[in-house]
């Protein structure tokens, strides 16, 4: 008895074998996102421990996870007064939704034995998002350092926010001045070099330049009640133990 020979010319043998090779496409693409998942979200809490880090001047470390917890002893959510409480949630990589929900962060970090506070920030620049985070003294007013990134600002111009040659221009400048937000980015040779409030902005990139200032600005504003506690307050965090 002759075996019946499948007929690969058939439309019926097509939509199968389409059907077929749809179903083991998407398993293995299922399988490989599966895989990979927790790989990528260990890289993308590293390079934000990275971004956090290096507004503290630290930057192309061999071991950010082990400087972060060496480095970084608390993360805090800023109450209305101005008070801190202990965040007790995950690890955040996204402090736009964070800031936009209200939770206003505020990592304790320790150099060299001296206390400085990082504020993350977020902002739009020419042609999309850009963010940074800003580190102070322990006084809350004196830029100890700061980082800056984007997401598509023009390379040689706007992309300049995330050179050191700008953000070098920030350390030792004051961010608040009688209750309000004093520190500016300003256009390119504009900044008074004496002043302690007022930083060049990058040459021909005024309107990435504004997005910074805009971000300080808006994003330090909510910091008000921290940032203007007076200096002999000691730090008082309330925990919800």
């Amino acid at each position: 008895m002759a075996t019946k020979k499948i007929n690969t010319s058939s439309n019926v043998y097509t939509i199968l074998y389409a059907a077929v090779m749809v179903i083991v496409v998407a398993f293995l693409l299922v399988f490989v996102s599966q895989t990979l998942k927790e790989r990528q979200t260990a890289n993308v809490i590293n390079d934000t421990k990275q971004q956090i880090l290096s507004a503290l001047n630290l930057r192309d470390l061999p071991d950010v996870a082990g400087k972060y917890a060496e480095v970084i002893k608390a993360d805090y959510l800023m109450k209305a007064d101005g008070e801190l409480a202990e965040y007790e949630g995950e690890f955040n990589t996204s402090y736009k939704s964070e800031f936009d929900n209200g939770n206003l962060h505020v990592f304790e970090a320790s150099v060299d034995g001296q206390t400085k506070f990082i504020i993350p920030m977020n902002g739009l620049g020419l042609w999309g998002t850009i963010w940074g985070y800003i580190a102070l003294d322990e006084d809350r007013s004196t830029v100890y350092g700061v980082y800056f990134s984007h997401s598509s600002e023009t390379p040689g111009l706007g992309g300049e926010i995330a050179s050191l040659k700008f953000q070098n221009r920030f350390p030792g400048k004051t961010v608040a001045d009688n209750g309000e937000v004093a520190l500016k980015v300003l256009k390119f040779g504009k900044a008074d070099k004496n002043s302690p409030f007022e930083v060049d902005g990058v040459t021909g990139a005024t309107i990435t330049s504004t997005g910074v200032n805009s971000m300080i600005n808006k994003v330090l504003s909510a910091y008000i009640p921290f940032l203007t506690k007076q200096c002999s307050e000691e730090l008082n965090v309330e925990s919800n133990d």
